[in-house]
Formats: structure tokens, sequence, C-alpha cells
């Protein structure tokens, strides 16, 4: 179950490991873990997340590898701040539909500079998407 803390209209608002972020809790991720350099985030694909194709968007499952590897970076320094994202390549191997899972992981953490990657996990567990990102931490 993920942590929640009152927004300013008294709801219940998802806390993405110490963040708020509101897209992500429009969208209704579920923040798993995010600890030693790496994550895992999850969302039940909705039929309003879907392209023409009933499959994943595109940017939906960017949205996801993004944060998934922001939050591998942010939890190898134990950075509370964030990080921000200087280049992200994503690669669709398959349709994403379901359940979508996303691991993300810090190939080398640097001072200023992080090089992450982070996969997308079907039902099968199948890599449906990758990519692979370079962070900085917010200041």
């Amino acid at each position: 179950m993920s942590p929640t803390t009152p927004n300013s209209d008294n709801q219940e608002r998802t806390s993405f490991f110490g963040l708020d972020i509101p897209f992500l809790h429009h969208l209704g991720v579920v923040p798993e873990y995010a600890r030693d350099g790496k994550s895992r985030v999850s969302l039940e694909l909705k039929p309003e997340f879907t392209n023409s194709f009933q499959v994943a968007q595109g940017g939906v499952i960017m949205t996801l590898l993004d944060f998934a590897m922001a939050s591998a970076t942010r939890s190898a320094h134990n950075h509370p701040l964030g990080v921000i994202t200087i280049d992200m390549t994503t690669s669709f191997l398959r349709p994403s539909i379901g359940k979508i899972v996303v691991e993300g992981n810090v190939l080398k953490a640097g001072k200023t500079i992080n090089y992450c990657e982070a996969v997308v996990l079907n039902d099968a567990g199948e890599i449906t998407a990758k990519a692979s990102g370079t962070f900085t931490l917010r200041k």
C-alpha cells in the first residue's frame, strides 16, 4: 500500500517517495519501493490510457520509465529534493496491456550526473519497453 498525505482539498494524495507529484497521482501510479539505486512502480492500465490499438499509449509508458529512473537516482543519493531528467531514450519492444510494472536501476551514480535504465514488464514477466536516461540532482 502506498503512503498518502492530505492535499489542500483534504483528499488523500499519494506520496511518491516523499514528493507530491499530481500527474502520477492522477494516473494512479503505485510507488512500490525506491532504495539503494533501485525502484519499482506499477500502474493498472485504464482504457483512457490506451491508444487506437487498445494498448498503453507511449507517453504513459515513457512517464513511468522516467519516474522509475528518477526514483532510483534519488534513492542512490538519499536526495529528498528530486532529480531532473537530462535525456532519455526509449525503445518499445511489444505492446503493454493490463498491469504495468516498471523497474528502475542506477548504472552509475556520480556527484552530478547519474546514468540509469528501466524496463517495463507485463504480467508474463516479458519486457515490453526499456529506457536509458541521464539525471542530475535538483539543488
